[in-house]
């Protein structure tokens, strides 16, 4: 079989590129700004089951408009995911504005965005949520490649 006629199914590895739109109709991401698609191994858990489920069946050439609830999306904020830091804990180089996206450090070296989403006094206010949780979003997906 050919990879041209190869349909997307639970262990495929899928090259996309993608629009995420608001429900406003406002751009959100896209892989095509800077023309690099994602790439994907189906059933590893790094899409949702309803993102995958869209999916499905899919070749390379297709292109596909689905709208997903915020469940299925990035999820719902987390109120877990909001954190309380000291104003003396930020620099001149990123220094804690309402709107900012700073990265803080994690014990295993990676680097966390967090979104600066209130300053009062000394206590700021960050966000480690996904700045599109909550949100109900229209994907237009384009396969490039299945194999």
């Amino acid at each position: 079989m050919s990879d041209s006629n190869q349909t997307i199914g639970n262990s495929s590895t899928v090259v996309f590129h993608f629009d995420i739109k608001l429900s406003d109709g406002s751009a959100a991401e896209s892989t095509r700004v800077h023309n690099k698609p994602a790439k994907l191994q189906m059933g590893d858990g790094s899409l949702s089951p309803a993102f995958e489920a869209e999916l499905f069946g899919l070749a390379a050439g297709d292109k596909k408009v689905f709208t997903l609830a915020p469940e299925d999306a990035y999820g719902m904020p987390n109120p877990d995911n909001i954190y309380y830091v000291d104003r003396s804990k930020f620099s001149a180089e990123a220094p804690a504005k309402v709107g900012a996206i700073i990265g803080f450090a994690m014990p295993d070296g990676s680097e966390l965005p967090g979104l600066v989403r209130e300053v009062v006094g000394d206590s700021v206010t960050i966000d480690f949520n996904h700045p599109l949780a909550g949100q109900t979003l229209t994907f237009n997906v384009e396969i490039v490649q299945v194999s």
